[in-house]
């Protein structure tokens, strides 16, 4: 029996950082328990409804939010809140491929396409690496807007 993964991010604000992630990504916040969505519907507004018909207090509905791949291809990727700041370089991170099928000068333009996308999202671009074949194709490293890292690939 093989096991799934989910991907969990400590976060400060959960529902703003899965907004991004589902942006980058074209993941989707899935419905609550017993909720269907409609086309289009935004399951971040189904939860708002959710959590106020439950009675949770209003500050602890910003504790956690979920992105889901609507092709059912990719990992469910979970947000916590946690007190404590990011203090450190990530031991684990996401890449995100985003020109998998390219090599050499395509290769690097569609990444720096794509990284101008993600900075207008909130992404900080950290820095390129040059092809340097053959261990490496080139990238370039991105952090999230709570600043975790993540490579464009």
């Amino acid at each position: 029996m093989s096991a799934t993964v989910q991907i969990t991010f400590d976060a400060e604000d959960p529902r703003k950082l899965s907004a991004f992630w589902a942006d980058v990504l074209g993941y989707v916040h899935p419905p609550p328990p017993g909720v269907t969505l409609e086309p289009g519907e935004d399951g971040r507004v189904a939860w708002d409804v959710f959590l106020e018909g439950a009675g949770v207090p209003v500050e602890q509905r910003n504790s956690a939010s979920a992105l889901v791949d609507p092709e059912q291809r990719g990992p469910r990727i979970f947000f916590q809140r946690v007190p404590e700041p990011k203090a450190a370089k990530n031991r684990v991170h996401l890449d995100v491929r985003a020109a998998e099928d390219l090599r050499d000068e395509p290769r690097m333009q569609a990444l720096e396409e794509e990284a101008q996308r993600l900075v207008s999202l909130g992404a900080r671009r950290v820095r390129r690496h040059e092809p340097d074949p053959p261990m490496s194709l080139g990238f370039i490293v991105m952090a999230d807007p709570e600043g975790n890292e993540f490579c464009l690939d």
